[in-house]
C-alpha cells in the first residue's frame, strides 16, 4: 500500500499528485484544524482509491508495515511541522522501510515538472479552496513537484 503523510491538508496534492492514484492511505497530522480537516475529506471524491484518511500525531500500528510504501515531507522544508515528519520518515527509512521523501517547498535539486499542472490546480482548487491564494500567486505549488529515495 502506498501511504502519503502530509503534514498540512494540501501537501498531498501539492507534494504527490503524480502518484495519488497509487495512494490508499494518506495521514495527515493530528494538530490540523477541523474545517481543514473537512476539506481533506472530499478529496477520495475525486480521487476513489483513496481508502484511509487519519489524523495522528505519529504513524498509526495499522499502516506500520515495511510492506508499505511511504511518502513523507523531505527536509529542506523550514516549515517545522514538515521536519518533524521528515525525521520521522528518515528513522523508519534507516531501520529498513520503504520511504520516498516529497517535497512542497520546491527550491530542491530533485524537482521536475509536472504533465498536466491544469489538472493538479483544478483538484487543489476543488478540494482545498480556502487556501486557493497560495497556488494563485505561486505557480510553483501547480507546476513541480519532486521525489527522492534514500540509500543507506
Amino acid at each position: 500500500m502506498n501511504v502519503i503523510i502530509a503534514p498540512h491538508c494540501d501537501d498531498e496534492i501539492i507534494g504527490c499528485f503524480e502518484i495519488l492514484k497509487t495512494v490508499e492511505c494518506i495521514v495527515y497530522d493530528g494538530s490540523i484544524s477541523q474545517s481543514r480537516r473537512e476539506e481533506a475529506l472530499r478529496l477520495p471524491a475525486e480521487i476513489p482509491n483513496i481508502k484511509m484518511q487519519l489524523f495522528n500525531y505519529s504513524i498509526p500500528p495499522m499502516i506500520y508495515n515495511k510492506e508499505n510504501t511511504f511518502y513523507f515531507p523531505c527536509h529542506d522544508d523550514i516549515h517545522p511541522l514538515h521536519r518533524k515528519w521528515a525525521y520521522t520518515g528518515e528513522q523508519m527509512a534507516r531501520i529498513g522501510f520503504d520511504v520516498i521523501f516529497y517535497t512542497t517547498n520546491m527550491n530542491t535539486k530533485f524537482i521536475k515538472e509536472v504533465s498536466q499542472p491544469e489538472k493538479k490546480e483544478e483538484l487543489l482548487n476543488k478540494v482545498y479552496p480556502s487556501q486557493k491564494s497560495l497556488w494563485e500567486h505561486e505557480k510553483k505549488y501547480v507546476l513541480f513537484e519532486g521525489y527522492c529515495k534514500w540509500i543507506f
